[in-house]
């Protein structure tokens, strides 16, 4: 497997491995863009740690920030790192499969 793709699955896997970021992640998918303030409101979590959850969201490529108005800006969901995090779960599965497989085959003899 490419490494570029191992390293966007981890950035992946970092950031989903915390429950505020995946609640932020929920949130924008249920309710579409929205600024950090509008986050903040619809989770109990302050409007700081929702930027800082943001931005280390924001470098794992998971949002994108887009300029709004009144120089607010507002967070847009990325669906391509989370496919290639699914891809490495995938071939990882195939691989798993073949093992177990194998075993099988070995032990039904």
């Amino acid at each position: 497997m490419p490494p570029d793709i191992e390293a966007i699955a981890e950035q992946v896997f970092i950031a989903l491995a915390d429950p505020t970021r995946r609640g932020i992640l929920a949130e924008l998918a249920s309710g579409g863009p929205a600024t950090a303030t509008d986050l903040a409101d619809r989770l109990p979590v302050t409007r700081q740690a929702i930027a800082k959850h943001l931005n280390l969201l924001s470098e794992a490529g998971l949002v994108t920030a887009e300029p709004g108005e009144r120089r607010r800006v507002r967070y847009r969901l990325r669906s391509a790192p989370m496919q290639v995090a699914q891809q490495f779960l995938a071939a990882m599965a195939r691989d798993w499969d073949h093992q177990l497989n194998a075993l099988r085959d070995h032990l039904d003899r």
